[in-house]
């Protein structure tokens, strides 16, 4: 390994040793670094979504130091060392592209992935992991999203709608539950309940037009936000504050901002 890694691995060693260690390091386990993992891979995202290199260096530094950390405290329990997570993916890299380090043809992107599928799904069997088709989908993930994948391994065995035209009929269909129970009363386990099928559509309906469902809605919450805050600006420039305005205003001011974004977007770019 390279020199910056070893001394990577070198200071997580000393931060988790005891006596003369960090003190908060040390109380560290999986489960309450768990959460630092998985927000350490969204800043990853959002870098890349800004396009900001510099981030993006220093947020794949920060996501580095989940992984040595993880490993460190599984290497305290002698269960596996960081060596032995980087030989297990190069090792699953390879066995999961035949096309590059084996005999089998390289075709396209589509047949790449129908491979990669196979392999995995022969994993999984050696593993006694396929009692189901939906095995292998992380209870971790945001629900939008494991609600596509979930939906999306329904339909390699062809349970799924034949096309969108359906999707948007069950959606309708869904959404009139929705407005049923409303009307009957709003009950909250039920709320949810019909809320949850609305969503799990939607999700499906993603699936078919080929759109990320969490890329899509992260899109309009970009939106909503530059909306909002230009709405803001230009209300509360007086000196008051957005709750001193009736709805009535405040959605003129919306459709302001609205109608600026719109005009922004159509101005031909320079150069």
């Amino acid at each position: 390994m390279s020199d910056s890694l070893n001394r990577l691995l070198d200071v997580m060693a000393a931060l988790r040793t005891p006596e003369t260690g960090c003190p908060w390091d040390l109380e560290q386990d999986f489960s309450t670094i768990a959460p630092y993992t998985i927000e350490e891979a969204y800043e990853v995202a959002d870098a890349i979504h800004r396009g900001d290199m510099t981030e993006l260096r220093d947020e794949l530094g920060d996501l580095l130091l989940q992984v040595v950390f993880h490993a460190r405290m599984a290497e305290e329990r002698n269960a596996f060392r960081f060596e032995d997570v980087a030989a297990g993916i190069a090792d699953k890299m390879v066995r999961r592209h035949p096309h590059v380090f084996g005999e089998q043809e390289r075709g396209d992107a589509a047949g790449v992935t129908e491979t990669w599928e196979q392999v995995k799904a022969r994993e999984r069997a050696e593993k006694g992991q396929d009692s189901s088709v939906l095995d292998g989908v992380a209870l971790s993930l945001p629900a939008l999203m494991r609600a596509e994948k979930l939906s999306k391994r329904a339909a390699r065995v062809g349970f799924t709608w034949p096309d969108a035209a359906a999707v948007l009929e069950k959606l309708d269909e869904e959404v009139g539950e929705l407005r049923t129970e409303i009307d009957n009363g709003a009950d909250p386990d039920r709320l949810e309940d019909e809320m949850g099928d609305v969503l799990f559509v939607v999700a499906n309906l993603a699936r078919l037009l080929g759109v990320d469902p969490e890329k899509a809605l992260e899109r309009t919450n970009r939106k909503f936000i530059a909306r909002f805050q230009q709405m803001e600006t230009a209300l509360t420039a007086d000196g008051r504050g957005l709750s001193d305005y009736t709805l009535e205003e405040m959605d003129a001011g919306w459709d302001r901002a609205k109608q600026a974004e719109k005009a922004g977007a159509s101005q031909p770019k320079n150069g």
